[in-house]
């Protein structure tokens, strides 16, 4: 659904501002008013708008002159000029000013709503092309993965070999540094791209929850199952399955997914007939899984059936001659989509996320970004815009307090393993009661 597009008519005479207002809502905008470029310029420098419409003759400051300030302002949003009958000298003189078109008084409503859609889709057509050439030049990666440095590279060498393949991956890395994306460009690359790419998350199940969403289940298989339902592992047959932290499956899930692997068939919840299972495999995993293994918490027959081929993606730390690239994509996505004025990132910024060793890796990166851009006023991104944990080394909190500190590391741990209670309880080496009781003493929420 495409949003609602936001109007300012700004014009001194009531009954135009009614009547337009009323017009404009009718064809679904958000419409704001000014009587004269004063307020007019105040609203626009408070928030972005999609489209102006402006009386050439107004008191005071009149259409002309306001049209070269919002040129200076914001240079790309079209404009449009009102004028009356027997002055289209002025109107001529607008367009030369950057204005987009004019209409007359006494306008059609027909005429001008016409207008105004071929406006907006133009403009939304320009910053489709901006995004997809912006994309384009950003391809110096591969796909939606950026990055040259020397690991990343490689890892796009390795991606090429691979995806014509129909081998089982192992995708390796910390949270946070795209295991999925890369999964999913390989997904795109290869011959099964016209399947689905099915993706299942081992953390975030209970053990029976994933095993009927996994497999699948016939009506009658348990209390609630009132009509058989497809499992995803048959929603990816002829495409891509993706098991995400697959290092988080239940002993149980791994005999199954064992099975799975081997002889290429299953059975669904209930059920009493095999059904062949035709997908290629992914898995990924933030644990060390030779680990797990050398601990027995992982069956090492399991282990050898999905590292038939591995992939490493580096954490961000070890490869800060990415961090530009990756966040002026992030920048040029996200002000599309936020509908932002800004543009670029000063030095000083860049410089404070250079110094960040990012323990959240690509995903914190975006997300300091999509911050800046939220709470930004500036049309760069300035060093008071980015997040509290860049303007010292490690995240070091202002308020240089015990609980402060304390505060400050557990919520960097909570965003590192994404919220799983488990494993963050485990990196801070106390257990998930007392996490959840740090959690609601320090006011901490994953928002």
């Amino acid at each position: 659904m495409r949003k609602k597009t936001r109007i300012l008519v700004v014009d001194d005479e009531l009954s135009i501002r009614i009547s337009l207002s009323e017009l404009l809502r009718r064809d679904g905008h958000m419409v704001d008013v000014a009587e004269n470029a004063g307020p007019g310029l105040e609203m626009l420098k408070a928030q972005s708008f999609d489209l102006l419409i402006v009386d050439i003759k107004m008191p005071g400051m009149d259409g002309l002159e306001m049209l070269k300030l919002v040129r200076e302002e914001d240079p790309d949003v079209p404009v449009v000029m009102m004028t009356a009958y027997g002055s289209i000298d002025s109107a001529v003189k607008a367009m030369k000013l950057g204005a987009v078109d004019y209409v007359v008084k006494p306008f059609d409503p027909m005429e001008i709503g016409i207008l105004i859609k071929r406006i907006l889709d133009d403009r939304i057509m320009k910053r489709e092309y901006e995004l997809l050439k912006h994309q384009v030049k950003a391809c110096g990666s591969y796909g939606p993965m950026i990055g040259r440095s020397t690991g990343m590279l490689k890892l796009f060498e390795l991606i090429e070999d691979v995806s014509a393949t129909d081998s089982v991956l192992l995708i390796s890395g910390e949270s946070g540094t795209g295991k999925e994306v890369l999964a999913r460009a390989i997904h795109e690359k290869s011959d099964r791209s016209d399947g689905l790419f099915v993706g299942v998350n081992f953390g975030a199940f209970t053990e029976s929850l994933l095993e009927s969403e996994l497999f699948g289940y016939e009506k009658g298989a348990f209390t609630g199952a009132e009509s058989a339902k497809q499992g995803l592992l048959e929603s990816a047959a002829g495409g891509t399955l993706f098991l995400d932290e697959i290092g988080d499956a239940s002993p149980k899930m791994q005999i199954d997914l064992l099975r799975v692997l081997q002889e290429r068939k299953f059975r669904r919840v209930g059920g009493v007939r095999d059904v062949q299972a035709d997908f290629r495999v992914l898995a990924a995993t933030n644990r060390d899984l030779e680990q797990a293994v050398a601990k027995g918490v992982f069956r090492q027959d399991l282990y050898y059936r999905l590292n038939v081929v591995q992939m490493h993606i580096p954490p961000l730390r070890e490869r800060k001659e990415d961090i530009q690239a990756l966040a002026e994509h992030f920048l040029e996505k996200l002000r599309v989509r936020l509908n932002k004025k800004t543009k670029a990132i000063s030095p000083e910024a860049m410089q404070l996320m250079l110094n960040h060793d990012w323990p959240g890796n690509v995903r914190e990166l975006e997300n300091a970004i999509e911050r800046a851009l939220v709470v930004g006023k500036s049309k760069r991104i300035m060093p008071g815009d980015l997040p509290m944990a860049l303007h010292k080394p490690g995240g070091i909190p202002a308020d240089e307090t015990l609980d402060s500190w304390e505060k400050c590391y557990i919520g960097q741990k909570l965003e590192q393993y994404e919220w799983n209670i488990s494993r963050t309880a485990q990196a801070l080496k106390i257990d998930r009661g007392t996490l959840y009781s740090k959690i609601e003493k320090y006011g901490l929420s994953r928002e």
